[in-house]
């Protein structure tokens, strides 16, 4: 798949670029797995802006997505590879031997037809879906649960691969797309293949209008204000006063770290994705 470029007719569609996504065979979403969805525009329940430029954009359904693949022994036809406005990856509709339906996320090569099944004798195969335990080293996943029988939380995103890379006791140590690697218990699920989507990273928007589209207002620059609404504001010159950048609210930025310490989770990690430099 491949992103293209239209003719220069206008200052945005010089710059832009779109998906052809020629993979995919479905229209319509199934009405009975999906829903509306109410968007808060960044307020919250007092109606205060609590994140700043949000608002608008075009309406969506929800689609529901089966993340945590729990109908063992029970094969599945692949009916259609769908857009889904909510993610970056496509997905897939799926039509069980006993008549149900669902959503999965759809992973490469998995094609209309196709047919996929869960469970601890399912075959390492893209979109197939079995505990870690199952899985040999060395196996490309994604959808993988940090719970057992929590659903996927870990490599939802577009052309996302982790990588099962040793098995130590009832631990499975995995290599997530940024370099961390991250032990999680054998008997959390997780889906064979690489995600769909890879080129979504290199579209371009070329105008502001397809922003307004995905819901993102306008950001004005903080060195473009006053002082009274910006610790950036003021001057003849636009330059930041001093030390380094903050928020409106003198909170530091571009870099500022606020994952907190102490998490129980942090344990799992063997290697973090920053490297201490020598």
């Amino acid at each position: 798949m491949a992103n293209r470029k239209t003719k220069p007719t206008s200052p945005g569609r010089r710059f832009g670029t779109y998906q052809l996504r020629e993979e995919l065979s479905g229209d319509q979403p199934t009405k009975s797995l999906t829903k509306g969805k109410k968007r808060s525009s960044g307020r919250n329940a007092a109606g205060r802006v609590t994140s700043r430029h949000r608002g608008g954009g075009a309406k969506r359904r929800y689609r529901e997505i089966d993340f945590k693949r729990v109908k063992d022994g029970v094969p599945a036809k692949v009916a259609t590879v769908e857009y889904d406005p909510n993610r970056s990856a496509y997905i897939a509709l799926l039509h069980y031997a006993d008549g149900h339906k669902s959503y999965i996320l759809a992973p490469q090569g998995l094609t209309v037809g196709a047919e996929v099944q869960s469970g601890e004798g399912a075959d390492i195969a893209p979109g197939n879906c079995l505990p870690l335990s199952r899985i040999p080293t060395g196996t490309v996943v994604h959808n993988v649960e940090l719970i057992p029988g929590q659903g996927g939380r870990l490599g939802r995103a577009a052309g996302t691969a982790i990588q099962v890379v040793a098995k130590e006791g009832p631990m499975v140590s995995l290599r997530l797309p940024s370099s961390e690697v991250r032990m999680v218990r054998g008997e959390c699920r997780a889906t064979v293949g690489t995600l769909t989507n890879a080129e979504h990273q290199n579209v371009k928007g070329g105008k502001a209008g397809r922003s307004r589209h995905r819901n993102k207002r306008p950001q004005t620059r903080g060195v473009a204000m006053n002082p009274v609404d910006h610790p950036h504001g003021g001057g003849e010159a636009h330059h930041t006063p001093g030390g380094h950048p903050v928020t409106p609210w003198g909170k530091p930025t571009l870099g500022y770290r606020t994952r907190k310490k102490g998490k129980r989770s942090d344990a799992m990690i063997v290697r973090g994705r920053r490297r201490k430099k020598r």
